[in-house]
């Protein structure tokens, strides 16, 4: 069942003017005390505020209202609202477990040196941390850099898999992409790897003497041998 009531001083206004109930029972209603419902009743609050029909809201109907301007004892209770309009989620940095919070600089350590593409806000999200104790790990200037060690955050129960996952595949939009004729991971293109054949001049090969190269392949090989034993 509702328990809250929208507007409650506007509401207290049109129920002042527009009912005959007492003080007490639209104070019960509205939440406010009888003596500034009764200032509302004087003039004296509540100045230029125009009133709300908690029938048109769906609030209370036309019978609640005649039952209790009869019983002066008869408290008014809220309707149970048609329509359920679901709460909104603030967003903010993730909630972090009491018991997993000394394990956050670990899982940020780990963010920054296995995937150094991500963003602070996105590491923000991933753990519930600041851009302060984030620049404190990548500069190695956190209280506690000495006794860090890089655990992986799905791991510690930090975030789950899906998130990080999710995270990393949308910072890789941001990467340069790879220059055309270049490989993935750094490598070089096949063009530049592949072995390049030296090539001869037609006219050069036919002023080079075989006879004379073979003299001197022959005459290296007898300055290499061993000599001869006596």
């Amino acid at each position: 069942m509702a328990t809250t009531l929208l507007m409650p001083k506007a509401t207290s206004v049109w129920l002042v003017d527009n009912t005959a109930l007492t003080f007490e029972q639209i104070g019960a209603l509205c939440s406010l005390h009888t003596l500034e419902v009764k200032s509302i009743a004087d003039g004296d609050s509540a100045q230029g505020i125009k009133g709300l029909d908690p029938i048109s809201t769906g609030q209370l109907n036309r019978d609640q209202i005649s039952e209790a301007e009869a019983d002066p004892d008869k408290r008014l209770t809220l309707l149970e609202p048609k329509v359920k309009v679901p709460e909104l989620k603030k967003k903010g940095p993730r909630y972090t477990p009491v018991s997993r919070r000394q394990d956050r600089p670990n899982a940020i350590l780990w963010l920054v040196r296995s995937h150094p593409e991500l963003r602070d806000a996105q590491i923000i999200r991933l753990v519930g941390t600041t851009k302060t104790t984030i620049a404190a790990i990548r500069d190695r200037t956190h209280w506690n850099s000495a006794n860090l060690q890089p655990l992986d955050p799905v791991t510690l129960g930090i975030c789950s898999q899906i998130d990080l996952d999710f995270e990393v595949a949308k910072a890789a939009k941001y990467l340069p992409k790879v220059e055309e004729g270049a490989a993935e991971d750094g490598l070089l293109p096949a063009s530049e790897t592949q072995i390049v054949e030296p090539t001869i001049d037609p006219q050069e090969a036919e002023n080079i003497d075989a006879d004379s190269v073979f003299k001197n392949f022959g005459a290296l090989g007898d300055s290499q041998a061993e000599p001869a034993s006596e």
